[in-house]
């Protein structure tokens, strides 16, 4: 029985529990029992509680047994420990913030909790969402379910480890210049990130304030689209949300079979040296797969996209480099015991911070010091716009854009960690979206020689999330690489 459930995905679960076929309870302990199981060579949790996770879904049957008919009533779900959930530690991936239990609820933990969601397990994360493989947290290296010598990407490497090997039927996680898609790609899962704005960063751990994002990875379009809906729109606590109404698309994603009608973009900057061939091989015939189901492919132009990698390594750690002062050992966390106030703060950064943060850190401060702001941080913000721009211009040719996720498939444990810029080159794809605060989904496309998964880029205007999920549905259904799953 446990080994059918765990296959459930996110809107599998909810059919399955609102037909009474199988109770939340059930479900719940097939995943802790699994996560028990698999996690000692995983590594992409940092936290499950069997009490705690077993109450909720206990309280969901209890729930529907006095007609409670929530649509996601009792639906487990992993959550990236990046997120605040009351009364459950939040550490994002850092020795700093060991200790720290959340004292309230994020927006989007809010949402789920009221649409009765039962929260099975947090997921690992790169320190503070700083990093491209899940390989920089305090609580060590998370490994990819298709091959545990490779890394499952980063920094939402735990969810997307966590949804491929059936840990959860869906989670949440968090990108700031790719770490939704990348590591879906990466794990061969679907990975969706909204526009900027679209869903509340309340309660969100904050890395770079102008470009994090919630939102969902899952086994497929569809069920990333159920998990979105639920936490998008607008929120009082999170002036940046936007009042544009959110929309109901689900119907029209499950009934996405084609793409007729659509013009969708080949950028030639996407297709550059450094590219893996059978990434783009794998690339191509998606993009071909798309044609064969009535989409025009269109050539656009993405002129400022190589200067994109610079560009958000000066914003993203100045950013970053303002949003982690907070951490002074003053208020809560790790503190580096000392008599001495200014020592007091050495201490506790020094103790507390890995490398990585340190190292953004120190860049972002640089950039953003007395004599270098014009020179790094306010052209960079020019950069920004110019490549915003690029999409403006791209979209009035087709209606999203087609790519590569990823240059490569998932490399090996350690193989890029003594080269930051090496790491930070493997975000080439994903950070202009970011930059220009637009919408980005990864669905599977295929597989490597070596059996690694392989991700499908498809990018969209701002607020357009209803199209490229459609998009993306409509290839799902006309593909069955989403329905792979590792043999781990």
């Amino acid at each position: 029985m446990s080994a059918e459930l765990i296959e459930l995905g996110f809107g599998e679960a909810a059919a399955a529990l609102a037909k009474k076929s199988v109770s939340s309870a059930q479900l719940t302990q097939a995943l802790l029992e699994r996560s028990e199981k698999l996690e000692p060579a995983l590594n992409s949790l940092t936290w499950f509680s069997q009490e705690a996770a077993l109450a909720e879904a206990r309280a969901a049957d209890a729930a529907r047994a006095q007609g409670d008919l929530r649509p996601l009533l009792g639906v487990p779900i992993a959550i990236k420990d990046l997120l605040n959930v009351k009364g459950q530690p939040c550490t994002a991936g850092s020795n700093i913030l060991k200790g720290y239990v959340a004292p309230y609820d994020a927006t989007v933990i809010a949402r789920l909790r009221a649409a009765g969601c039962v929260f099975v397990s947090r997921t690992n994360t790169d320190e503070f969402a700083m990093g491209g493989s899940t390989e920089t947290s305090a609580y060590g290296t998370t490994r990819n379910p298709w091959d545990v010598e490779r890394v499952p990407g980063g920094s939402s490497g735990g969810s997307a480890a966590a949804v491929a090997a059936r840990l959860a039927p869906a989670a949440l996680a968090s990108d700031t210049g790719g770490s939704i898609r990348q590591p879906a790609a990466f794990c061969g899962v679907t990975g969706f990130k909204p526009t900027y704005g679209r869903v509340s960063r309340y309660g969100c751990t904050a890395f770079a304030s102008s470009l994090d994002q919630v939102g969902p990875i899952a086994r497929n379009v569809e069920d990333a689209t159920m998990v979105y809906q639920v936490i998008a729109g607008l929120d009082p606590h999170d002036s940046t949300t936007s009042r544009r109404p959110v929309g109901d698309c689900l119907a029209d994603v499950r009934a996405a079979r084609d793409l007729k009608g659509l013009k969708l973009g080949l950028p030639k900057e996407y297709f550059v040296e450094g590219l893996d061939p059978e990434i783009e091989k794998l690339t191509r015939a998606a993009v071909e797969r798309c044609r064969a189901l009535g989409a025009e492919i269109v050539d656009v132009d993405l002129p400022h996209s190589k200067y994109g990698i610079a560009c958000y390594y000066i914003l993203a750690p100045a950013e970053a480099s303002a949003n982690l002062a907070r951490y002074d050992g003053v208020r809560y966390g790790f503190r580096g015991e000392s008599e001495d106030l200014q020592e007091m703060y050495e201490k506790t950064r020094a103790g507390g911070f890995g490398a990585e943060v340190k190292r953004r850190v120190i860049l972002g401060t640089y950039v953003l010091s007395s004599g270098f702001h014009d020179a790094y941080y306010l052209r960079a913000q020019k950069v920004r716009t110019l490549i915003r721009g690029d999409f403006e211009q791209a979209f009035a040719k087709c209606d999203a854009i087609l790519g590569p996720v990823t240059p490569t498939a998932a490399f090996r444990v350690g193989e890029k960690s003594a080269d930051p810029v090496q790491m930070y080159l493997g975000d080439i794809f994903t950070v202009n979206v970011n930059l220009a605060g637009i919408c980005g989904l990864s669905v599977p496309c295929g597989f490597t020689g070596n059996g690694l998964p392989a991700g499908l880029h498809v990018v969209g205007p701002a607020f357009e999330e209803a199209r490229i999920l459609k998009i993306g549905a409509a290839y799902q259904h006309a593909t069955e690489w989403h329905q792979k799953r590792p043999k781990i």
